[in-house]
């Protein structure tokens, strides 16, 4: 596809851009470039390949819910001043 001036003056107004003239010289070879990297892509051939939604197998995501040890209420509060009661005490709201 041949990207000129005029196509990408189309392509802002239609987007509702406000290009100048030496945005307009800076942002064509850009696009072009873009424009020239997805047409190397489509070229590749993918008829034998199939289509891969999630590149990494989610197999064995969740851990067995194996019961363990918890921590003591001392053990949670060992380094903060802030407790009261059995929970950890913040500032007032109201």
């Amino acid at each position: 596809m041949i990207i000129t001036k005029e196509t990408l003056q189309k392509v802002a107004k239609n987007a509702r851009l406000n290009l100048t003239e030496k945005e307009l010289e800076e942002f064509l070879p850009q696009i072009k470039d873009v424009i020239n990297a997805f047409s190397e892509i489509s070229r590749i051939e993918t008829k034998d390949i199939e289509p891969s939604i999630q590149p990494i197998p989610l197999e064995g995501v969740m851990r067995d819910d194996k019961p363990s040890k918890s921590l003591t209420e001392d053990e949670i509060f060992a380094n903060t001043r802030l407790k009261k009661d059995g929970y950890f005490k913040g500032p007032r709201v109201l």
